[in-house]
């Protein structure tokens, strides 16, 4: 019998969907090795978070909610999780492998003694171990990974957009557990740049449309973000233009950026150097727009269009357009 504990991102009040992905999984894992499932969340003002956890199978949610914990805090987070995994007594900790479940998984790994199965996309529970996939050889090719055998509790980071949230068939109880985690912070977050309103955060977008050397100049964005509007997409790039200085680095996509994996991945004037398609190959419909025939992107690519984007993606947003009327 393997309990489940998973802990919740939250971000100003609202749960992410990447942590949703990782409950539904926790639920899926806890029901096969006959366990219990709990989720845990901290930041400050959040008492009626538990309840939305309740219809993803969440019988406990431990809550630490203290004014220090407001803003993200590495040290304070994982203070909590692991106050609740010494209260629930978890076989199974998965945190989803954002920029902060990384950083809190890892904190929490290194206080436990035990190492983390990464950014898997395939996991499973076999005789109590947990078992999946990871990419290697930026996305070339995946390896099978299992925990050690004397590892006391088990921990994996599930990629965003690649295990999709469900509510259970029965809800748990969703009971709200108080904690009072001991907390210890030294660096602390003092301000948070937000994006701009409505922006869609690249990382958990369901659909991206991201532009790279291609695009001329950062005049171009307007062209890219139509289109961004027509399919509810966030808006990416390469590094090639985080690094020339158009676009912040938060919408950079790639093995030095975000590892994404979206239902659609609109690559326009993207060459397909191998540290971007490591970071957006496990899109499940990629299309490559590029004036370059022999581009590396059209090998990853679904559907490829060769010619000029400042053409073709108006024409694909006045397509798009016509389909929403």
């Amino acid at each position: 019998m393997s309990n489940v504990l998973v802990f919740i991102e939250q971000r100003d009040g609202k749960i992410r969907k990447s942590s949703l992905e990782a409950l539904t999984l926790g639920n899926s894992l806890s029901k096969k090795s006959g366990g219990a499932l709990a989720a845990v969340i901290a930041g400050s003002g959040i008492g009626s978070l538990p309840g939305e956890l309740a219809p993803y199978g969440a019988a406990k949610v431990f809550v630490a909610d203290k004014p220090e914990l407001q803003l993200f805090s590495s040290e304070g987070y994982t203070a909590a999780l692991d106050a609740a995994a010494t209260a629930f007594n978890p076989s199974i900790v998965l945190v989803s492998a954002t920029a902060m479940g990384l950083d809190v998984a890892a904190r929490f790994a290194a206080r436990r003694g035990v190492g983390v199965l990464s950014d898997v996309m395939a996991l499973d529970v076999e005789n109590g171990r947990l078992v999946g996939s990871r990419p290697v050889y930026s996305g070339k090719a995946r390896v099978a990974v299992t925990t050690s055998p004397s590892a006391a509790i088990q921990i994996a980071t599930p990629r965003p957009n690649v295990f999709p949230a469900a509510k259970a068939d029965a809800p748990g109880a969703g009971e709200a557990v108080a904690i009072d985690p001991v907390l210890k912070i030294r660096g602390k977050v003092v301000k948070i740049e937000a994006a701009a309103a409505g922006e869609i955060d690249v990382a958990e977008a369901d659909k991206i449309v991201t532009g790279g050397r291609g695009i001329k100049g950062p005049e171009s964005w307007p062209i890219l973000k139509a289109l961004c509007h027509e399919l509810g997409a966030a808006l990416g790039a390469s590094r090639a233009a985080v690094d020339a200085g158009w676009i912040g680095h938060e919408h950079q996509v790639g093995q030095t950026g975000k590892v994404v994996s979206p239902s659609l991945y609109v690559a326009c004037g993207v060459s397909g150097a191998i540290q971007h398609l490591a970071g957006m190959g496990s899109s499940k419909v990629i299309v490559a727009i590029n004036k370059d025939p022999e581009a590396p992107i059209f090998k990853a690519a679904t559907y490829g269009i060769v010619g000029d984007l400042f053409q073709i993606v108006p024409a694909m947003t006045e397509a798009a357009k016509k389909l929403k009327a």
